[in-house]
């Protein structure tokens, strides 16, 4: 007797071209974590962007709310291999953020409270293909799935997309975050299934 997970599907017809090799759908939204769950006080949080030296933009949750958000619909693929398909999102795209901050580093290093961490090349995360999403499904995003605020950069597995994020330090060469410092991909391609370092 075969058992199947809850919520899995499997592949269906015409979603073939829609999921990169090794992955599984999903009707639920499966809910992984390094640690336990942070409750962040909206009164104590905070975004930052620097490069190692100085603090080169910073917003509390009063000035984030007053960016211009968009609404975003994309494909999850996690690398525990379930991918959810159009998912729906609003948030704060990361040429926003980075609008008027002049650097030439390439890297990004990006903060969770948790103490978590995920590096990503800068070039991802620009040209509308990330941003810090604030709400899921039209409502505000629930703690366990990185509420108040998480990254999210879609064509990347789900793992890049960190949880409770609170910053994003700028850097000249590509290092370890969390995961890829215990052996995951240090990108993360789905499509090439980049999950762990030896691929």
């Amino acid at each position: 007797m075969t058992i199947i997970s809850r919520g899995f599907t499997g592949r269906r017809s015409g979603a073939e071209t829609k999921l990169p090799p090794g992955q599984y759908l999903t009707t639920d939204f499966p809910v992984l974590s390094a640690g336990p769950t942070p409750h962040i006080a909206l009164d104590r949080w905070e975004f930052t962007i620097d490069n190692g030296r100085n603090i080169l933009k910073r917003w509390d949750w009063k000035a984030f709310r007053e960016l211009p958000t968009e609404n975003i619909t994309v494909d999850l693929h996690c690398v525990t291999r379930w991918s959810k398909l159009g998912t729906s999102w609003e948030g704060v795209s990361l040429d926003v953020l980075l609008a008027n901050v002049n650097t030439d580093l390439p890297y990004a290093m990006f903060r969770s409270h948790g103490d978590y961490m995920t590096n990503v090349p800068l070039k991802d995360v620009t040209n509308n293909q990330a941003w810090i999403a604030l709400k899921y499904d039209g409502r505000d995003l629930a703690p366990e799935h990185g509420g108040p605020a998480r990254l999210l950069v879609p064509h990347l597995y789900l793992w890049k997309s960190a949880k409770w994020v609170k910053g994003m330090r700028l850097m000249s060469e590509d290092r370890p975050g969390f995961w890829e410092s215990l052996g995951y991909h240090i990108y993360g391609d789905p499509w090439k299934e980049q999950r762990y370092s030896e691929e």
